[in-house]
């Protein structure tokens, strides 16, 4: 069932948050399936008009209501600056865009406050799928336009993760998970589990801060964990942006799932 609250938050940063966020998304939706230049960065990573363009939009709003506020994004060139401030805005103008590129609803606005190493708040907008997903630590989960569930992982537990290891559980003798098709932004995977429709979610090292940083803070609000291989919890508003291997899962059988994910070898 679809849960709705009003946004009466205590956290002004939050607010600002999600109305940039979904301004950004009325941004992005002029591009969906739409004229997009498109280009391709180091890695065959692939950016956008839409990318760049809402990069800007976010980047600016946000100096202009914050401005002692540090600024970490995927489409803006890292100045290290950041690293001397206390609070820090991580964003990622879209997540996933390379499903944006093709079509795929599946592609949400990403963006974080942290402080001291952790997300204080943090908001998914969705737009295509009408969906959003906000937390701050004050006033725990928000959800809008969210189908949220109840799962138990006694069974075999449903997860996901890139295709690439999506294939490598199919390709196991003895799966350890059921797995759904590829989703192909991997902050809405990982919300997708703190809503309950997934058990689980899986990624290989390789990600970065912008795109886990707001799930992560999502995820604890709603009872589940976001750790590394080793069950260590994430910090963030570090000099190397990068991310190890990745569980998410709710915290009464992260453990489990993070067993079966290591004895499986899924994650190296």
């Amino acid at each position: 069932m679809a849960e709705t609250r009003l946004h009466t938050h205590s956290s002004a940063d939050l607010n600002l948050l999600i109305k940039l966020a979904k301004d950004a998304g009325e941004i992005g939706m002029k591009y969906f399936k739409a004229k997009n230049e498109v280009w391709y960065k180091s890695g065959n990573s692939p950016v956008s008009q839409a990318d760049h363009e809402i990069d800007d939009f976010l980047r600016y709003e946000f100096s202009q209501h914050r401005p002692d506020y540090g600024w970490l994004s995927e489409e803006t060139e890292d100045d290290t600056e950041r690293l001397n401030r206390r609070r820090v805005a991580i964003v990622d103008p879209i997540d996933g865009t390379r499903g944006f590129i093709n079509g795929s609803r599946q592609w949400c606005i990403s963006a974080a406050i942290v402080e001291d190493g952790r997300p204080t708040e943090a908001v998914l907008h969705c737009p295509a799928l009408g969906e959003t997903f906000a937390a701050s630590s004050v006033d725990g989960l928000v959800l809008e336009n969210v189908s949220s569930k109840s799962r138990s992982a006694e069974n075999t537990p449903l997860v996901t993760g890139s295709k690439k290891l999506i294939e490598t559980i199919e390709a196991l003798n003895e799966r350890p998970f059921q797995t759904v098709p590829f989703i192909p932004s991997l902050a809405y995977r990982l919300a997708m589990v703190a809503a309950g429709q997934l058990d689980g979610a899986f990624a290989r090292a390789g990600a970065c801060e912008w795109d886990v940083v707001a799930a992560d803070l999502i995820l604890e609000s709603a009872g589940c964990k976001l750790t590394d291989a080793n069950g260590e919890e994430l910090i963030y508003n570090k000099s190397k942006v990068g991310s190890p291997a990745l569980v998410a899962a709710h915290s009464s059988h992260h453990h489990h799932i993070l067993g079966l994910a290591k004895s499986s070898g899924i994650l190296h």
